[in-house]
């Protein structure tokens, strides 16, 4: 089937990829003329484990993706028209959709006749009837253009929702094994035709990748069908929960470490309840990326334009941003004064297998650091270079190596759990610091086994 995908940012890349594997005929549309030409020579642009593995298979299988600014050769290619492109916030906490609207205009001027256009981005409750009325704006601008005004209007299209579920850092395993696919749509025809689309991803009738195989327990994708509205706020939904679970997690912690309690040994003990589950309680300095922040203040705006004060997700978003304070607080409590200290920060990206700084931890503590007069390092697997490049204004002492990055230093943070962190030779990393302070961010490590190494050890909510 022909697929376009409009935003060839992480989402939409991902996507693209994932259609093209699956044997689609796909065409990306993208305005940043820089972007497009790296992909054209098989360079990617974001950092996601296998996606280059699984672009060059369907380079292999002469089904590369087609990468184009071209935008009437891009949207007439397309049975399907997926939107993929950013809903970045704005300051009071709306969505930005301009690009959205950019998007529906340019598909209503060149879209065939029967095409259905797919909400891929995060968008506002409402969205699928307020693109359908741009596209039909940009269907009506064709007549500027053809002086046979009935022909140039007269194109049938439909207008679908089909948010997207990924984690940055196993996106692809998540676009290939779902947990489920949500197809918006309040007409049948549209949902049949979109089944047909992902029938080989909905049945699993695909050869699974040798790097990403599929899972042991893993059989087919549930399919939901529902309008478009409930669609739109399935996707905020599950970011809202997924976000308000890690925060409760964290007050609990916040409990813990007052009464003496271990908060790892109480999420173990509560997620062994079916109703509950072990996912996304895990205590620490708090989610940060693209998503649930944005996606909480898109919700709490929606609720108050009809005059409901969502408290929970209120509170949700003022725990997380706490938890960073919280580190701050610990490293004044040992050292009193932070003026002149060294601090070294394990991690620069919000999360580990990936290179996104959106809304990272680590960029809050170096800037309260540096502000109370500490000197900061830090080291990153990826990110190190993207840090540099968007943040220039914050001084921070880069490393590669985090063993050479602690030599000296007063403290170490644990911001990020890479794989590359969480099984350093602590009895080195002690010699080499000059002061003894390990604040595990992420709750990795062993508090006995640091503390016998010589180290004052500060969990969060492991008292």
């Amino acid at each position: 089937m022909k697929v376009s995908v409009i935003g060839t940012g992480y989402v939409g890349l991902v996507t693209a990829t994932c259609f093209a594997f699956l044997g689609h005929d796909v065409s990306c549309l993208d305005i940043n003329p820089e972007r497009i030409e790296l992909l054209k020579k098989g360079n990617i642009p974001i950092y996601e484990p296998y996606l280059e593995d699984l672009l060059a298979i369907c380079k292999t299988n002469d089904n590369y993706p087609k990468f184009s600014t071209d935008s009437k050769e891009v949207i007439s290619h397309g049975e399907f028209i997926f939107i993929a492109v950013g809903t970045p916030p704005k300051e009071n906490g709306e969505a930005n959709l301009s690009y959205l609207e950019s998007a529906a205009r340019s598909i209503g001027q060149y879209l065939s006749d029967g095409a259905i256009v797919i909400n891929k981005s995060t968008v506002p409750v409402g969205s699928g009837n307020w693109v359908a009325m741009l596209v039909e704006n940009g269907i009506a601008s064709r007549a500027t253009a053809n002086s046979n005004t009935a022909t140039a209007t007269k194109v049938n299209f439909a207008v679908a929702s089909n948010p997207e579920f990924l984690r940055e850092g196993c996106a692809i395993a998540d676009s290939l094994y779902p947990d489920r696919i949500v197809i918006g749509t309040d007409d049948e025809l549209t949902a049949n035709k979109l089944k047909s689309l992902y029938q080989k991803l909905s049945s699993q009738s695909f050869t699974a990748p040798d790097f990403c195989p599929r899972p042991s327990n893993y059989k087919e994708s549930q399919l939901i069908a529902t309008d478009i509205t409930s669609a739109e706020m399935i996707k905020y939904s599950a970011n809202a929960f997924l976000a308000s679970k890690i925060s409760f997690a964290n007050q609990i912690a916040n409990i813990c470490d007052l009464v003496g309690a271990d908060v790892n040994q109480v999420m173990n003990g509560i997620g062994t309840d079916s109703r509950i589950g072990h996912k996304f309680l895990n205590a620490g300095i708090g989610w940060g990326g693209s998503c649930f922040g944005k996606d909480i203040d898109a919700l709490i705006n929606i609720a108050r334009e009809y005059g409901y004060d969502p408290e929970i997700l209120k509170a949700a978003k003022t725990v997380n941003y706490r938890q960073r304070d919280l580190v701050i607080k610990r490293l004044q409590e040992q050292m009193k004064i932070i003026k002149g200290k060294k601090i070294a920060l394990l991690g620069l990206a919000f999360k580990p297998n990936t290179d996104d700084l959106r809304d990272a931890p680590s960029l809050d503590l170096a800037r309260s650091l540096i502000k109370l007069g500490a000197m900061v390092r830090a080291c990153d697997p990826v990110a190190i270079e993207h840090c540099k490049k968007q943040n220039p204004d914050i001084e921070i002492y880069y490393y590669e190596d985090p063993y050479e990055m602690a030599a000296g230093v007063d403290a170490i943070v644990l911001v990020t759990e890479w794989n590359e962190y969480i099984n350093l030779d602590t009895t080195k990393l002690k010699s080499l610091m000059a002061g003894n302070i390990f604040i595990d961010g992420r709750n990795q490590y062993s508090p006995s086994q640091l503390k016998e190494k010589g180290f004052i050890y500060i969990g969060m909510g492991r008292h």
